[in-house]
Formats: structure tokens, sequence, C-alpha cells
């Protein structure tokens, strides 16, 4: 499908509910930088800055599907523990239902910590029990399981190999789901995948798929005949086959093949990626689309969250505008329905983000120096312009002198600029509101009148400077100096 079909896609998308099953884990993050090594032994030493936890496992498919605005449920183990509980806490604040929740006191929640400095992941340290999980917590994970398939849109099973998944259990829930029409996405684990046989589809990585098929996977047509050997080996529907860089591919029982390539703007960190592949996966078929379309999608969730340090969830608006990256050049004015999206975009991208405003009517030095200014503070500027009808009410009936449409062309024309937008209203507090920048610049002549927005931007974590002024260099003088046919001295 073209670009425009996929956005039109994304735009239709319904809510459906999707049931998620397997190993829960917690994801710690212990940050900070290396600047040495340790007298102890030839080891880098981590001057830890700061320590984060985020759901891991089946719990970041379901962060993923909650960030695509979708209903979860989800049914996983943990330990009567303290990680336990901080697990059970995550998922709260996520707005994951916690009903799903089997507490089993006899192993351990399963906890994986990263040491990371800068991007770069030094050391994971693992917490866990693989042990299958038996006797009644077994039961109940899958009476839970089935009382929560009615009426599912799909079933995701998400297999860490950590006993959740117990050929029990995956039989039961296989063939109840598929007996009512439900999708059955696995994401698989192990070197039998025929533990999956008879759901909708399973979603390897390369290195997954060579284990399970004793084999290397050297070229496409490697891979190709290895999808098709495990779609028979399973009785699936289909294989999808994560590829890293060269992207993903995916056949079909009847023959259907493809692959999408990845387009990420820069790869930080593959963690969760196979989670989103598999959540953007289930979200799309249990929407009614064809699998062509949902690996179309799901590689380009995948794209913006490998951009990103540690597990992530990619929202709808994110999707939208990574998808209206390769659409052709519009340049830097903005119609109305541009603004979101490309703050989305740049925001996904960790951009700090510039708001400046002003009417502009006739540029001069002391806007080129102020703009270049404004752009200094972040990574990008936009610049809200007034529209005729403000500039008149601001200025009188005289101004401006040029309409708003070549106000926009000639600021766009600068290197500093990244967009422009107009607005409406006499002051530029609305628009602020919307942008809610990380930097809002005015210049030094609003110290004493007040920056419009400043409560705003400041109460939202943003910051307002005010830029020196170019002494003698105003539109009002230029103007003031046509009028008297007075030229311009130093």
């Amino acid at each position: 499908m073209n670009r425009e079909q996929l956005e039109q896609t994304l735009e239709d998308l319904k809510t459906p509910r999707v049931v998620i099953v397997g190993d829960l884990m917690l994801d710690r993050y212990v940050v900070g930088e290396v600047s040495r090594i340790s007298p102890e032994a030839p080891i880098p030493v981590l001057a830890a800055a700061r320590a984060e936890e985020k759901l891991g496992g089946a719990g970041n498919v379901a962060f993923n599907l909650l960030s695509m605005e979708v209903e979860v449920e989800l049914v996983g183990v943990i330990g009567d523990d303290g990680w336990g509980r901080r697990l059970r806490e995550l998922m709260e604040d996520s707005g994951v239902s916690t009903s799903g929740l089997v507490v089993d006191g006899e192993r351990p929640t399963s906890l994986k910590t990263r040491m990371v400095s800068g991007v770069q992941q030094m050391l994971r340290v693992d917490w866990e029990d693989a042990a299958p999980v038996s006797g009644e917590a077994s039961e109940e994970v899958l009476g839970k399981a089935r009382a929560l398939l009615a009426g599912a849109g799909a079933l995701v099973l998400s297999d860490y190999g950590k006993g959740v998944l117990t050929d029990e259990v995956l039989r039961a829930v296989i063939d109840e789901a598929c007996a009512a029409g439900i999708p059955v996405l696995v994401d698989p684990k192990g070197n039998d995948f025929s533990r999956y046989r008879g759901a909708t589809l399973i979603t390897p990585n390369r290195k997954e798929a060579e284990e399970a098929l004793g084999r290397k996977l050297t070229d496409l047509q490697q891979v190709s005949k290895g999808a098709s050997e495990l779609i028979s080996g399973a009785q699936l529907d289909a294989a999808v086959i994560t590829l890293g860089a060269e992207g993903i591919y995916f056949q079909t029982r009847d023959g259907r093949e493809g692959r999408e390539t990845t387009k990420a703007r820069a790869v930080f960190d593959v963690t969760g990626a196979g989670d989103t592949v598999i959540s953007h996966l289930a979200l799309f078929l249990a929407g009614g689309c064809e699998i062509d379309v949902a690996v179309a999608l799901a590689n380009q969730a995948a794209g913006v969250v490998v951009a990103r340090l540690g597990t992530n969830g990619v929202t709808r608006r994110e999707l939208l505008a990574k998808l209206r990256e390769s659409a052709p050049e519009v340049g830097k004015v903005l119609c109305e329905g541009d603004l979101e999206d490309l703050l989305a975009a740049w925001r996904s991208e960790g951009k700090r983000i510039v708001f400046t405003n002003g009417c502009f009517d006739i540029v001069h030095t002391g806007h080129v120096n102020y703009l270049r200014f404004a752009r200094s503070q972040g990574d990008v500027l936009i610049v809200g312009v007034n529209s005729d009808a403000s500039v008149s009410r601001l200025k009188g009936p005289e101004r401006p002198v040029n309409m708003v449409s070549d106000r926009m062309e000639v600021l766009a024309a600068m290197e500093m600029v990244d967009a422009v937008i107009d607005f409406a209203e006499d002051t530029p507090a609305e628009i602020i509101e919307r942008i809610t920048p990380d930097v809002l610049v005015k210049g030094e002549d609003w110290a004493e009148k007040g920056v419009v927005g400043r409560e705003w931007v400041e109460k939202h974590g943003g910051q307002v400077v005010l830029a020196p002024l170019v002494a003698g260099r105003s539109t009002t003088s230029i103007l003031e100096r046509a009028k008297g046919g007075v030229r311009q001295t130093d």
C-alpha cells in the first residue's frame, strides 16, 4: 500500500480489545556515566545518576497497545515480593488492568536490571525462576485467560520462556481462540515452534527462526524457505520474521510474501522492538487489516521505537507523523492541520522546540539577529505570525504593509526558521498553548510589559528567554524614514 492508504488506515482505525497472556517482568535501568576503570578489577565503574523501572515482557506489549489507544487485558504471574508490587503499581499507573495478575508466592517476580552508560548497555543482571508455572497458579492463569477471551479482537501470547506459557496453557487458549475466530499471535521462544500449533502467526526474529529450524538464514531466499517450513510445521496461517536492519519479512500459508525495509532515524536501543512489532500486528489484525498492511504499519512503529532508549510505546499521532515523513516536501509554511503532526515528530526525536512570534511586517536586520538568537536556544524554531486583521488592530489601519502570506514566505526562506504558522488572535496565548514549547523567546523590550504565555510555558517545564535587540532597527522607524524620504545612516 502507498503512504496515503496507510495514513487512511491509521486514521480510520477503531479501538479493538486485545488479550495478552505471557511472561511478565520488570525492566530496571540504572543509568550513569563511565569515566574510569575500577582499581579492583579491569572493569568500568558506572557512576549511577538515576534508576527507573518499566513494564517488560508481556507488560511492554500491553504498554505498546495502550499507547495506541487499545483496550488491553493482561494475564501473567508475579511473585509475592517488592518487585511484584512495583510491577503492579506500574500497570496501574499505565492504565493496564491488574485483574489478570496471578500471584505465585513460590517464585520471584522476573527482574532484568540493565546498566547503561550513554546509549550503551554495559551489563544485564537477571533475577528469575524460569521453571514452568504449576499447580493452582497455572490453573488460575488458564481460568483468567479463558474468561477474558470472550469478545476479544486478538490474542497475543508473549513467550519469554519464563514458565507461564506451558504446553497445557498454550493448547487450551489457542484452541479456544481459534474456535471463536480470534486471531492468535505468538512471540515464540525455544526451538520447538510446534508448541504453537494452530496459531494465526508467529513473530520470531532471525536468530529465533534459525534456532527453530536448526540452520542459518543467510539471505532472503533462505528466509523465505524457512518461513514456509515454520508455517507448515506449526500449521500456521503466516510467519513474520524480523530481520533487524533489513526490516520485516512475512509469508502466508497461501504463498503471499513481502518485506518491509526499516527506516529508523537512528538506532539507539533495540530493547522491546519485538514487543512493538507483535503489539501493532495484533492491533491492525484485530482492526480488520490484511497482513501486508499490518506488517507495513508495525515496521514503521518499530522504526520509531529503536530510536529511543529502553522499552517504549508509540502513539497514533507519532506513527502518523512517521508515515508523513516520506510525504513530498511542502515547505515550512504550515497549514492548520500540520502543526500537531510536526510537533509529534519532533518530540519523538527528542528535539528542543523554540517558539517566538511577531508581525514581521517589513523584515530587517533586527529581525534576522533576533531569529538567529531564538534558533540558538534549541533544535527547531517555530515562528508565529500575526494575521493581517490582528496587525491592523495592533498597529493601525495602514498596517500591515505586506500581507500575511508574503510575510510568512519571507520568514520561511530564512535558514534559522524551521516552521511558520499564522494566528488570528491579538496575542499568541492560544498558539503557545497549542505548541507548549520548550523555550519561548521574546525581545528584551517585553521585560517590563510581561511576556504573554510565560506562565503556561513555565508551568509545563519550559523556559522564557529574552533576546537582545539591535538599537535603532524597527519597522516603524523604517516606515517613518520612507515617508520623509530619509535614507538610513549609521
